[in-house]
């Protein structure tokens, strides 16, 4: 195969927030996605959403398919909407534009609610994972699996990594850039998710240009685990 080629088909997946790739491992398995770390994991910690996207698209080839799931979809979203000539395909696992709410947008979190977080991640680091993660297996059929296992293969990043997702979380507002993402767009979403509600998934869905939306019932916001059977059968292979 020739450089081109290789970096044309080159596909590269994001973890979610706090968790690291630990739980992604299992479910990427064997599909051609390779695992790519949150910036600032390795790196000096961006302090903004918008410079988390530059260094994500620096540290990207020329050319690739870009997948990611929650935050890791959040910033997937955003560099495609910045370098649209550079991203192939998306491939978004519980995606939203927009994490918080706002005056027109109810499908987030509140800003209330985010900084308590916040607040309780800065005290207590790590240590606030386990409750994160059974909050967001809420609605799954298989919760308490579900929740065992992301918690046994987590590999949380640094407290500064920690800290600076959650600003990105609140920062990041994408609805009015997803017009301009043409390439095509598969999302997976949990039917229960209670983090990143399904509404979220349907109006990206309706918005960007290329899209087709998964619906996978019985599942929450980790929709690949604690059995990524269903997911892989529907995740696509670059």
């Amino acid at each position: 195969m020739n450089t081109a080629s290789a970096l044309q088909t080159a596909a590269w997946f994001l973890p979610g927030w706090g968790l690291g790739r630990g739980p992604l491992v299992p479910a990427l398995a064997g599909s051609g996605w390779q695992l790519l770390d949150l910036p600032g994991t390795q790196a000096p910690v961006p302090t903004h959403f918008d410079a988390a996207v530059e260094a994500l698209l620096a540290a990207l080839p020329t050319r690739c398919h870009l997948g990611g799931w929650s935050l890791g979809a959040l910033l997937a979203l955003a560099a495609a909407a910045r370098a649209p000539e550079r991203i192939v395909s998306l491939t978004l696992v519980a995606a939203t534009p927009s994490f918080l709410q706002r005056p027109d947008w109810p499908h987030g979190l509140s800003h209330v609610e985010l900084e308590a977080f916040a607040a309780g991640v800065a005290k207590m680091g790590s240590q606030a994972l386990p409750r994160f993660i059974h909050n967001f297996c809420r609605g799954d059929a298989a919760a308490r699996a579900a929740a065992r296992a992301l918690g046994q293969q987590a590999t949380p990043p640094a407290q500064a990594v920690l800290d600076a997702g959650l600003a990105w979380l609140g920062q990041a507002d994408l609805r009015h850039a997803v017009a301009s993402i043409a390439c095509p767009t598969t999302l997976i979403h949990g039917a229960a998710d209670p983090l990143m509600p399904l509404a979220a998934a349907h109006w990206l869905a309706d918005h960007l240009p290329k899209a087709r939306l998964i619906v996978l019932p019985g599942k929450a916001h980790a929709p690949f685990a604690p059995d990524p059977v269903l997911f892989l059968e529907v995740l696509p292979r670059p």
